[in-house]
């Protein structure tokens, strides 16, 4: 049997991994506002304003991931002959992140 690999696979987003949890960490504190902002009933305009602004926020994060996506992974298989693959896989994921309400 041959041992497990150690090191985790690289990622598009590996070069940006500490920017990226940055922004999540963010978006984490946010959450826990909107939480307190809750618990302190305050204005439901004010609670949607800052729901508002997470999403905004959760949106640059995924426009990131998407815009490393492309430049590694889809690269990465175009150059394997797998562009059809991703391709789709990747409009599905935008469909995904489209969809909402």
């Amino acid at each position: 049997m041959t041992p497990a690999s150690t090191t985790a696979p690289t990622r598009g987003y590996t070069a940006t991994k500490d920017q990226l949890q940055t922004r999540l960490r963010r978006v984490e504190g946010q959450v826990r506002g909107i939480q307190n902002m809750v618990d302190e009933d305050r204005y439901c305009i004010d609670v949607l304003t800052q729901i508002s602004a997470i999403q905004a926020a959760l949106d640059k994060v995924a426009l990131g991931l998407l815009d490393d996506h492309v430049r590694h992974c889809v690269k990465e298989a175009t150059a394997e002959g797998r562009s059809d693959e991703m391709t789709t896989e990747m409009m599905s994921a935008i469909g995904r992140l489209m969809r909402r309400g």
